[in-house]
C-alpha cells in the first residue's frame, strides 16, 4: 500500500508542477474540467489498479512457484501437462484485453468530457442564468452522460468475458491432470493418494491466473487512465524566454 500512495503522490506532484510550466496554448485549448480529470480522478483509478496488480502478482507468484515445485516433486510427466497447457488461458485473456482496451480509452476520454462539463457549468453557473442556457446544458449532459453509459458498458461486458474463458481453459488443464494420472495410476506409474494430491496442488497452480483475470477489467481501466496522466505530463513545456528579451 504504500510504495502505491508514493507512486500516486509522485505522480500528482510531478503533473502538477508540469501544469505550471505548460504553455498558455496548451490550457487555453483544453478545458479546464479535462485536466482536472486527469489530475484527480485518473490518478485514483490508476492508484487502485496498481494496488490491486501488486497485490494479485506477489501472491500469484509465490502460490504458482510453490505448488509448482510440490507437483514436479511428486510427478514430473503429470507436472509439464500442466506447465504445457496453462499459458493457453493467458493467450485467451491477452486476446480479450487487446481487444477491449480501446474500449477502456474512449471511457476515459468520455469521463473527461463529461468531468469537464460539470466543473465549467458549475464555476459559471451564473452565466448560465443570466443567458438563460439551462436547457442547452441539460442537453449537452444527457449526450455525454449516454456516450460515457455505452462506453462503459461495452468496455466492462467484453473484458468481463476474461475470466469465464480462462477458468474453462483451467478446467480443461485439471480434466488434462485426471485424465493422465488415471492413466498413469492404471499402469503403477502413480499412487491414487498422490494423484488425488496432485489434482488439489494443480486446482491451487491455476487460482492466481483466474485471480488475476477476474480483475482485469479494474487494471485495463487503470492503464488507460495512466495514459492520460502521463499524456499531460510528457507534453513538451514552455520555451523559457531569452535572458535579453
Amino acid at each position: 500500500n504504500r510504495v502505491t500512495y508514493q507512486v500516486t503522490r509522485d505522480i500528482r506532484n510531478e503533473a502538477f508542477q508540469h501544469i505550471q510550466d505548460l504553455p498558455l496554448s496548451y490550457l487555453d485549448s483544453r478545458s479546464h474540467g479535462d485536466i482536472v480529470s486527469r489530475v484527480v480522478a485518473d490518478v485514483d483509478i490508476f492508484a487502485d489498479g496498481l494496488l490491486m496488480g501488486f497485490a494479485q502478482l506477489f501472491t500469484g507468484v509465490m502460490t504458482i512457484a510453490g505448488t509448482l515445485l510440490i507437483m514436479l516433486r511428486i510427478s514430473w510427466q503429470i507436472a509439464l501437462v500442466v506447465v504445457f497447457i496453462t499459458p493457453v488461458s493467458l493467450l485467451v485473456a491477452r486476446f480479450i484485453a487487446g481487444r477491449t482496451f480501446s474500449m477502456f480509452q474512449l471511457q476515459t476520454k468520455t469521463r473527461g468530457e463529461q468531468t469537464s462539463l460539470i466543473d465549467e457549468t458549475i464555476g459559471g453557473m451564473k452565466v448560465v442564468k443570466a443567458f438563460g442556457h439551462e436547457h442547452q446544458i441539460m442537453d449537452q449532459f444527457d449526450e455525454v452522460n449516454d456516450r460515457l453509459e455505452k462506453a462503459s458498458l461495452r468496455a466492462i461486458f467484453f473484458s468481463s468475458l476474461t475470466n469465464p474463458c480462462t477458468r474453462f481453459v483451467n478446467s480443461l488443464v485439471y480434466a488434462g491432470v485426471g485424465l493422465t494420472g488415471a492413466l498413469m495410476a492404471i499402469s503403477g506409474g502413480i499412487t491414487v493418494g498422490n494423484l488425488t494430491s496432485f489434482l488439489n496442488y494443480a486446482n491451487q497452480y491455476t487460482k492466481p491466473f483466474n485471480e488475476i483475470s477476474g480483475v482485469i477489467t479494474e487494471l485495463q481501466n487503470a492503464l488507460a487512465c495512466a495514459g492520460r496522466v502521463f499524456e499531460l505530463i510528457e507534453t513538451p513545456a514552455k520555451t523559457p524566454d531569452p535572458a535579453d528579451s
